[in-house]
């Protein structure tokens, strides 16, 4: 219970288990703290108020309540719940992962002379012993860049750099543009897209559509022309980060408006826009960033090797299921990592994709090393600034061919710099633990099969 003499706003609140790393919160608002809160957010109103006929600041108090009251209530209602909630947790001292807002604030009312009362689920640290964290034994992989690397390397360069031709109809590998609509067994829509682009699978079978894997995607996808319209049947995974696709049959209906060939650019033209002297030294650039890209491969290797110490020797209770903000999160924190080790965007998307078709029990792991990682960070008391985030951005600019500054606001107005933060605290965790081990220099293929399936730092 909440000891009252202490408290601002919180009148009382009560923690009880809703399941594994799970804690229900009652919280309760006295009547006069809610009447208080929608009179202040009336007088803050009454202040800027302009209406038709009225002078700024002279609209009468019943016409404002009447005219903006709706948004009185939800502000008022809004500040309320953030207070209390923030009070409750402080009291009770629970290790609160992830944000518990958003849909389940959709029916709380708030109403003049009563107590506002809300219940919320929220996520929580769970409790665990760790394992040692000092003297490991790890394996840094020799990776050298070859010619040929270089040469598959430069390849792709002048693929991704290609133009577009139009055809009529469509070959293995092609890109098809058109208007795709997804619907379950009921007949729920769950996407109507406009522009949706799918290559045809270039050897015929996997494929994605919408953002789903789906295994055979090049038999029911077939060849189609332009104008034609195909339908895909397929099913949500388990892991999906909308609930509402999870295990549903689904079926897509995509009408193909174009069709386009990727016809790669000549290397000497790819020499003269890059201002090269000849391909010698393009090459010679390109070996630069393989061998940054193969230090990147190096620390990522001694990282999961890490990741699956951790895993195989904590133990620990975790939720029944993933929700939609748990799987959300790992499909934005793989994105992330795939974008630090230099893919281009259409790899990220479907190694996203294939880890929304993941095993439950890959996502499970997954969970559980974020749940750890978490708990490390904390007792090692690892911390990310602001510099490191823009330095981390500036790396990943660097490997998309973007301006820093510009992808560092396009991730704060997505939403998606906290994973940026989150995975250079993971990160930094690692490297702490790599600090305190045993290196030994081995053969990249010595660790081939060694960590297991779903071993991902950061996945």
């Amino acid at each position: 219970m909440a000891d009252t003499a202490q408290a601002d706003i919180l009148k009382d609140y009560t923690v009880t288990d809703s399941g594994p790393s799970r804690k229900r919160l009652e919280i309760e608002v006295a009547a006069d703290t809610v009447d208080e809160r929608l009179r202040t957010s009336v007088d803050t109103i009454l202040e800027e108020a302009e209406l038709p006929g009225f002078r700024r600041g002279r609209v009468p108090k019943a016409l404002v309540e009447k005219r903006f009251g709706s948004n009185i209530r939800n502000e008022a209602r809004n500040q309320i719940v953030a207070e209390a909630y923030q009070q409750a947790i402080e009291k009770s001292g629970l290790k609160v992962i992830g944000d518990p807002f958003g849909t389940q604030l959709k029916d709380i009312e708030l109403e003049s002379g009563k107590p506002l009362k809300f219940g919320l689920d929220v996520e929580v640290q769970p409790e665990f012993d760790l394992p040692k964290l000092e003297g490991l034994e790890l394996k840094k992989p020799i990776l050298e860049v070859s010619d040929d690397r270089v040469d598959e390397e430069l390849t792709k360069i002048c693929l991704n750099e290609g133009t577009l031709e139009s055809h009529d109809a469509s070959e293995k590998g092609d890109y098809l543009t058109g208007n795709a609509k997804m619907v379950d067994a009921d007949g729920n829509e769950h996407y109507n897209i406009e522009g949706a682009v799918v290559q045809c699978p270039p050897d015929g079978k996997q494929g994605m559509i919408l953002g789903v894997m789906v295994d055979d995607l090049g038999k029911q996808l077939g060849l189609p022309k332009v104008g034609d319209s195909t339908t895909i049947k397929t099913k949500g995974p388990d892991q999906h980060e909308v609930e509402a696709l999870r295990g549903k049959d689904l079926t897509v209906t995509f009408e193909v408006t174009a069709i386009d060939k990727i016809v790669p650019l000549d290397r000497a033209e790819l020499v003269s826009r890059f201002s090269l002297e000849n391909e010698d030294e393009l090459k010679t650039r390109l070996r630069e960033r393989l061998e940054q890209r193969s230090q990147i491969q190096q620390t990522t290797a001694m990282r999961q090797q890490v990741a699956k110490h951790l895993l195989e020797n904590t133990e620990f209770e975790l939720p029944e299921r993933m929700t939609a903000q748990q799987a959300g999160r790992a499909m934005e924190r793989r994105r992330m990592e795939l974008m630090y080790r230099g893919m281009d965007e259409a790899e990220i998307e479907n190694h996203v994709a294939q880890l929304r078709a993941a095993s439950a029990a890959e996502a499970r792991q997954n969970l559980k090393l974020f749940f750890v990682l978490n708990r490390v960070a904390e007792d090692m008391d690892v911390q990310v600034s602001e510099n490191e985030a823009r330095q981390r951005v500036a790396e990943m600019a660097f490997e998309r061919g973007a301006r820093p500054e510009q992808f560092f606001q396009e991730l704060v107005q997505s939403g998606r710099i906290q994973s940026i933060f989150l995975q250079i605290r993971e990160h930094k965790t690692l490297d702490a633990i790599i600090e305190k081990s045993t290196v030994k220099e081995v053969k990249a293929e010595d660790l081939q099969g060694e960590l297991g399936e779903g071993v991902e730092p950061t996945a």
